[in-house]
């Protein structure tokens, strides 16, 4: 997936995503183990989607932290 593609899913749609694409890695990684993987470059791939979901995660967390604190201070002026 692209970066732009997963900024647009819902923080349910990525929870989701993270958890089928972490379930498909550990079947492609004991596929591996057994000698019966057919695409390793999957692995690969996954990997990456992986990173990037969790990258997008943090993000939109640091941003709501960043943001919430400036709310409190203007609740408090």
């Amino acid at each position: 997936m692209k970066p732009q593609e997963i900024r647009e899913l819902s923080e349910k749609e990525l929870e989701e995503k993270l958890e089928d694409s972490k379930e498909e890695l550990f079947n492609l990684k004991f596929q591996l183990a057994t000698g019966k993987i057919q695409n390793p470059g999957r692995i690969v791939h996954l990997r990456r989607d992986i990173a990037r979901i969790n990258t997008i995660i943090n993000e939109r967390k640091r941003a709501q932290a960043a943001s919430a604190p400036a709310a409190d201070d203007a609740a408090k002026a």
